[in-house]
């Protein structure tokens, strides 16, 4: 099949990483079906793109089967892009709420679409699943606790299923951004204060963009069949690690 007839899923794509993830695969040629819970924002974009929108809250099982539903028997790519970070507490402090909803939309919210579309990934011959981490998921961070643990929890699940599915027509891919600039990101995180969010990037010098993510998206979906890349960390050049970032004064 070429490129031009294959099709894609993007969770999350009512904005950031999700929103140019969908137009980059419709870009290299696939028919992508946006999947988020802001039904406007996904219908808007599925015009833009020649795309489907089809509003979906991955932590309900019901309307990730109503998903599962619209894609039919095959799909060549996956990415669980939805999630989200909730709060800046230490642990000491931190509201339980926050952390069952940040596992529940990063952890359990992938799960719940990759078992429902995983039957149609290998249908295809040759499918892709990706699910977006974060270097979150791999050190942690004060007053990250709780997003770092769901973000673990996905780069585990990740090397998890890579496990499980060897020897099987799919391959598996985490992709691990660092310090991505976003409109919504860091305003939901710190419960909308501007400030807040904008103090994150102060005198940071080009962080990536959710286009920089989208093109590492798009190239892991255009590597040939026999090629895995299992996992890809994405970080700007000011970002060495969590705690070590240039700043201009």
């Amino acid at each position: 099949m070429s490129e031009a007839h294959r099709n894609a899923v993007v969770t999350g794509a009512s904005s950031g990483i999700g929103a140019a993830t969908a137009r980059a695969l419709a870009a290299a040629g696939y028919q992508v079906i946006c999947a988020a819970r802001r039904v406007e924002r996904i219908e808007a974009l599925a015009a833009e793109i020649g795309g489907l929108a089809v509003r979906c809250d991955v932590t309900d099982e019901s309307e990730v089967r109503r998903l599962a539903d619209r894609v039919g028997r095959t799909l060549d790519v996956l990415v669980n892009n939805a999630g989200g970070a909730f709060g800046s507490d230490v642990v000491a402090e931190a509201r339980a709420e926050d952390w069952r909803a940040m596992y529940e939309v990063n952890v359990i919210g992938a799960l719940n679409v990759t078992k429902v579309l995983l039957p149609a990934l290998v249908a295809s011959g040759d499918g892709l699943l990706v699910n977006i981490g974060s270097t979150a998921g791999r050190v942690a961070y004060e007053g990250g606790g709780g997003y770092t643990a769901a973000k673990h929890g996905v780069a585990v699940m990740t090397e998890t299923l890579r496990l499980e599915l060897v020897g099987q027509p799919v391959r598996i891919t985490e992709i691990a951004p660092g310090m991505v600039k976003t409109e919504e990101f860091g305003l939901v995180r710190f419960g909308g204060d501007e400030a807040k969010r904008d103090a994150v990037y102060e005198g940071v010098n080009d962080p990536l963009t959710a286009d920089d993510i989208a093109d590492a998206v798009a190239w892991v979906a255009t590597r040939p069949p026999h090629v895995n890349v299992d996992l890809m960390v994405v970080k700007p050049r000011a970002q060495a690690a969590q705690h070590k970032v240039h700043r201009e004064a």
